[in-house]
C-alpha cells in the first residue's frame, strides 16, 4: 500500500507541473495580445513629400526625391525612419539644415536671410532695367543734339551762300577768276 500514495504523489505532481505549464504558456501568449503602440506606416509619398523639399547635399540642385545616388537613397530611408518615430516635417527639415547647411533647403530658414534671398533678384532686375532705361533716353538725347549741330566744315546758317553758288556755278562753266 505504500506504493499507491507514492503513485499518486507523483501524478499529482505531475497534474500541477502541467498546471503551471499552462499558467506560464498562456502569461506568454496574453502578453503577446497586449497593446502595443502600432508604429505608423509610411509611405513612399509621404517621404517623397519631405523629400521634394530637401536639395542633395552631395549633388547640385537635385532634389532628395528624384537623386539616384546612394547617398540619397539613404537619406531618404533615414526621412522615413524620422517620420515613423513620429517627427514632423518641420522638425526633419531643420535636423538636416544643422547637420549640412541652408543648401539643403534651398531658401534660408531665417527670415531675414530668406526676404533677402527672395527679393534680391527683384532688385537687381528693377535696377537694371531703370540703368538700361537712363542709358536709352541719354543716347537718345544725344543724338538728337548732335543732328541740330552743323557738322565741322560745313555752311553756317546766314553766311553768304551767294558766293558759293557763283563759285560753283563759275567752276562748272570752266571759268577761272
Amino acid at each position: 500500500m505504500k506504493r499507491m500514495p507514492m503513485r499518486l504523489a507523483a501524478a499529482v505532481g505531475l497534474i500541477v507541473l502541467f498546471f503551471v505549464l499552462q499558467g506560464l504558456a498562456a502569461r506568454v501568449v496574453v502578453a503577446q495580445d497586449a497593446e502595443t503602440p502600432a508604429t505608423p506606416v509610411v509611405t513612399d509619398d509621404q517621404v517623397n513629400a519631405v523629400a521634394k523639399t530637401l536639395y542633395c547635399p552631395v549633388c547640385e540642385n537635385i532634389t532628395l526625391d528624384t537623386c539616384g545616388t546612394a547617398a540619397c537613397a539613404d537619406w531618404r530611408y533615414e526621412i522615413r525612419l524620422q517620420l515613423e518615430s513620429g517627427r514632423t516635417i518641420e522638425a526633419i527639415r531643420e535636423d538636416f539644415v544643422r547637420r549640412f547647411g541652408d543648401r539643403v533647403v534651398g531658401t534660408p530658414l531665417d527670415p531675414v536671410l530668406r526676404a533677402l534671398s527672395l527679393a534680391l533678384p527683384y532688385a537687381a532686375a528693377v535696377l537694371g532695367l531703370a540703368a538700361a532705361v537712363f542709358v536709352v533716353i541719354r543716347l537718345t538725347r544725344r543724338m538728337d543734339r548732335s543732328a541740330m549741330r552743323p557738322a565741322a566744315g560745313t555752311v553756317a546758317e546766314g553766311a553768304p551762300r551767294a558766293d558759293y553758288a557763283d563759285q560753283l556755278e563759275r567752276d562748272l562753266a570752266g571759268d577761272r577768276p
